[in-house]
């Protein structure tokens, strides 16, 4: 299952990076009881995080996040590419190689070879994806065309802050922010579920069905 979260630093806040990580993390444990990791920028105004729950590739080789081979991209992915032995097949036969056996590592090889939108386009799965650029000093979350996998995020007193679930969300919301949205609420007594961009916090979204933003 696995989970997934991160911050962005742009306003002044009481909270040290390392509180918000705690928090996060700590709130996730439940979907990646395995082994736990965290990436920071050399600005240290970025963090991805993500809770492994190992299962294409269980040796220290799949741990997350991880840096593609040229260092350029990191990822914190949650999810599974079913297609990734072929597409790893296609990769090594562009010459690139691989030190484990995991999807992680496919994904941020064919992002390298082919850029984002190609890769997604051939990613055939269910997936939330937490990319960082590290030439563009950019931040891309993705989520699958199905919208399996989910991911929130906000903004708390000027922070970006994203995660696999709500509930890590409210981990590091001030308590005057969590505030139930009337919008999402309606919509979910209407529907029986609340429709992306809503969450039932007010201020919080949900990323849509293969959405990309950054």
């Amino acid at each position: 299952m696995c989970g997934i979260a991160g911050v962005i630093q742009t306003a002044p806040d009481r909270r040290a990076p390392s509180l918000y990580q705690s928090a996060l993390l700590d709130s996730l444990h439940h979907r990646g009881p395995d082994s736990q990791g965290s990436w920071h920028n050399e600005a240290g105004n970025l963090s991805l995080l993500h809770r492994r729950l190992a299962i294409q590739d269980i040796s220290p080789a799949g741990h997350q996040p991880m840096s593609s081979s040229s260092g350029r991209f990191v990822i914190a992915f949650n999810g599974e590419i079913y297609n990734f032995v072929k597409l790893r097949d296609q990769l090594t036969a562009l010459g690139f190689c691989f030190q484990g056996h995991s999807d992680t590592e496919v994904i941020l090889a064919a992002i390298e070879a082919w850029g984002l939108d190609q890769a997604l386009a051939q990613f055939e799965g269910m997936f939330a994806i937490a990319l960082y650029d590290q030439h563009e000093d950019r931040l891309f979350l993705v989520r699958d065309r199905v919208g399996e996998k989910p991911l929130y995020y906000t903004f708390n007193d000027g922070n970006f802050v994203f995660a696999s679930e709500l509930k890590a969300i409210l981990a590091v919301l001030e308590k005057h922010h969590k505030q139930i949205n009337p919008n999402a609420l309606g919509a979910y007594f209407k529907y029986g579920y609340v429709p992306a961009p809503l969450a039932m916090i007010d201020g919080v979204f949900k990323l849509g069905a293969g959405q990309k933003i950054s």
